[in-house]
């Protein structure tokens, strides 16, 4: 008789009223026991004596009752879980306070220590239990019935799964994943209520962006009430704000990552929600602008600001892997397990994705040192024939403008970089989403700024670079000496933020660690004085005072010597004797040397190669299309000797004066002598000029000479007493005003007495 599922199963039991036997289901709130489960406290924060006896007590009674829940037989243990309020509670409690792995920040006592892990294990056993439908052959419940328990008593939701992934994936994630994917596969309907989850977590990325003064593109804009206060940007903002934003920040970057890690199935729910460009544009608002605030907060408490921006690096790192987690799933890992015939709309939605990116700068930065672009389209391209060599051109190139002005390191993991410290949980193996690339960093080989674009090492520096790096080292960490800071700088590329990260998680390299932290910075000695290291051409002569203590004041003279006058300055010709004889070497030009045939010349000239002969042109025939004459390809211009270095022969410089004069006189004409000009040729001439003048300016000339007439007492003719007349009635037309014709128009109108 084959057995029947516990959601179908009637027990036989006494009635306690009547006594009598009566039929019941399986999953009866009567076969529910009474036991009162108590609500989970987490570690306190001190060692306190009293506080740890407190958590001790309180964590024992919990860890009895899930060990005893553990044991119950299959229909019992069904029973408590799902008719046992204080038993939901219990656990609820626990997924909401227990710690996790980044909230570790000192080891706990031991026994706190041993405690935590039991009740850790036990949790676990008892969700894993809870997940599963079928324990053996006589012992299951049907899938349906168990989908619709585990939804309608809400044993399990979204908010539950988040923080089982968060807190148990570390070592467990196989057994998690079969969890989590089992959940789903009995009951569909948690896919509906991840895809309403989805827009509360991309609320919760708006949130943090309101709460630190920025803007988001994809955030909806309301007005701000009257009442409402204005929110301060994460430089101003007081340190415990700062500290909360980071806190949140890092809690929801590590759980969304564990969730998609574990249940990479997920990544298709939120993508349907643009959840890819939403992240991308809140990293690029929200992660440049809280590294500023805790860098600018030097001078305040050294320890939270080292733990701040440890969470930060953390939770950047996160960010970019959730990112290349969705990347992966929804289009990498389809292409690489379809074939080429279909795989053609997941190329175009990672170029799509890729696409709406690109103006992220950092983000694309940060993301391309993790996880190199190039490696994904180089994919694409063995993958498909047909890809669009434009647009991954357009892609690629945009990335590596990110990276424009800023130094690339595409190096691999630190060698030297130490183990984080390890959760209570056991230890194991956290692979990555399928065949991830290999630069998914475990979490055991986690940096400080892993995630981010880190620098390549950086040339040698000094000076007041190397003392602002120091300083700032120094800030934090005011009990190192500059000595040790400094070897720590050399040794990690001049990167503060690494040194600091190694210093706080005692995570130094062995060559450091041996090294007194307190030692002092050896001064190096200043540079060469400008005065010491100058150089120019009158570097150590007899006058350089500056290479010399003395100097021979007997060749320093100032003005003119005595006994010395300007004409014996000019006859002296010894500087020109001493460059005639230089001078005369180049004008001895010769072009053919004849060499005897058997003569060491011929030996010589024959083997070796001649410097200064040019044979680039030998193959060609240079001008022989040119109209040229060729003498002008192989006459040499006559050398001339300088004039100042000639030896004058008698009559050479007379005779070169006529030469000149005769050819001058050739070309210009015979000149008169004008020393003494006569006045009326002059007269004449700038008469000529002045009406050429009056010409170009338009003026007319009448041309008449009639107005002068003959000499005085030889009379007048007609036309010059005419010419005189018109002349004095018109010359008043312009200078005058017309003053001569408004006279004789008052006299004619008897104004004024003839």
């Amino acid at each position: 008789m084959p057995t029947l599922p516990l959601n179908e199963l009637q027990i036989t039991e006494k009635d306690p009223k009547t006594g009598k036997l009566r039929a019941v289901p399986a999953l009866h709130p009567d076969q529910k026991a009474d036991r009162c489960f108590v609500l989970y406290k987490p570690p306190p924060a001190d060692d306190s004596p009293a506080q740890v006896d407190e958590y001790l007590e309180r964590a024992a009674f919990i860890a009895d009752d899930l060990d005893w829940l553990l044991a119950l037989p299959h229909n019992k243990f069904w029973c408590q879980v799902i008719f046992d309020e204080s038993l939901q509670k219990c656990l609820d409690s626990y997924l909401r306070y227990a710690p996790r792995k980044f909230d570790e920040l000192a080891v706990p006592p031991s026994d706190v220590g041993k405690m935590q892990q039991r009740l850790h294990r036990s949790v676990f056993l008892t969700f894993l239990r809870m997940s599963t439908h079928k324990e053996s052959k006589d012992h299951f419940i049907s899938p349906c019935a168990f989908g619709e328990i585990l939804y309608n008593n809400f044993l399990f939701d979204i908010p539950k799964m988040l923080d089982l992934c968060v807190l148990f994936g570390k070592g467990n994630q196989p057994l998690l994943q079969k969890m989590i994917e089992n959940i789903f596969i009995q009951q569909p309907s948690y896919y509906s209520d991840l895809d309403e989850t989805v827009p509360t977590i991309l609320q919760v990325f708006s949130n943090i962006l309101q709460q630190c003064g920025l803007q988001s593109e994809g955030a909806s804009s309301e007005p701000q009430k009257l009442e409402e206060k204005i929110k301060m940007t994460p430089s101003a903002m007081p340190l415990q704000e700062l500290r909360d934003v980071v806190l949140y920040l890092c809690d929801t970057a590590t759980t969304l990552w564990a969730f998609l890690d574990v249940f990479p199935l997920a990544c298709q729910t939120f993508q349907k929600h643009d959840f890819c460009s939403r992240l991308a544009s809140f990293y690029e608002a929200s992660i440049p602008e809280l590294e500023s605030a805790i860098k600018k907060r030097r001078r305040e408490d050294s320890k939270l600001l080292a733990d701040l921006w440890q969470r930060l690096s953390h939770s950047r790192k996160k960010l970019v892997e959730v990112f290349h987690i969705v990347i992966y799933q929804i289009c990498l890992l389809p292409i690489l397990e379809s074939s080429c015939d279909n795989i053609q709309p997941f190329i175009e939605d990672f170029l799509q994705l890729f696409s709406s990116v690109l103006q992220e700068k950092r983000f694309l930065r940060d993301y391309d040192e993790l996880f190199p672009v190039a490696d994904d389209v180089s994919l694409l391209q063995q993958a498909s024939s047909a890809l669009d060599e434009t647009r991954t051109t357009y892609i690629l190139q945009a990335v590596e403008g990110a990276w424009e002005g800023v130094d690339r390191r595409k190096a691999a993991m630190v060698k030297d970089s130490p183990p984080s410290k390890a959760p209570e949980q056991p230890a194991g193996p956290e692979p990555g989403p399928g065949a991830a690339p290999t630069r998914l960093k475990t979490e055991e080989e986690e940096e400080e700024c892993a995630g981010a674009a880190a620098a390549m090492p950086a040339p040698r520096i000094s000076g007041v670079e190397l003392d602002s790096l120091i300083s700032q080292v120094k800030d934090l960490l005011p009990d190192l000496g500059e000595g040790f800071i400094l070897a720590c700088l050399e040794h990690y590329d001049y990167s503060a933020e690494q040194v600091i990260n190694n210093i706080l998680e005692e995570g130094l390299a062995p060559a450091l660690s041996s090294l007194d932290r307190s030692l002092n910075r050896q001064m190096q000695p200043g540079p060469t004085p400008l005065v010491n290291s100058r150089h120019n051409v009158f570097q150590n002569d007899e006058f350089d005072v500056f290479s010399r203590d003395t100097v021979d004041l007997s060749r320093v003279q100032k003005g003119r010597r005595k006994g010395e006058d300007t004409r014996s300055l000019l006859n002296d010709k010894r500087v020109v004797q001493e460059q005639r004889q230089r001078y005369n070497q180049y004008s001895v030009v010769v072009d053919e040397v004849t060499v005897a045939a058997g003569g060491p010349e011929a030996l010589l000239g024959r083997d070796d190669y001649e410097d200064e002969y040019d044979d680039t042109y030998d193959g060609n025939q240079v001008g022989a299309n040119d109209a040229d004459s060729d003498d002008e390809l192989i006459t040499r211009r006559p050398f001339t000797t300088p004039q100042v270095l000639r030896t004058k022969v008698p009559h050479e410089g007379l005779e070169e004066e006529e030469e000149e004069e005769e050819e001058e006189a050739e070309e210009e004409g015979p000149k008169p002598d004008h020393f003494v000009q006569d006045p009326a040729v002059l007269r004449e001439r700038a008469e000529a000029q002045r009406m050429a003048y009056l010409a170009r300016k338009g003026y007319r000339h009448d041309g008449s000479s009639a107005v002068t007439g003959n000499p005085r007492g030889h009379g007048q003719s007609r036309e010059t007493t005419q010419e005189r007349r018109r002349k004095e009635a018109n010359k008043g037309a312009r200078a005058n005003h017309n003053r001569r014709l408004m006279a004789d128009r008052k006299r004619t109108k008897g104004m004024i007495p003839s």
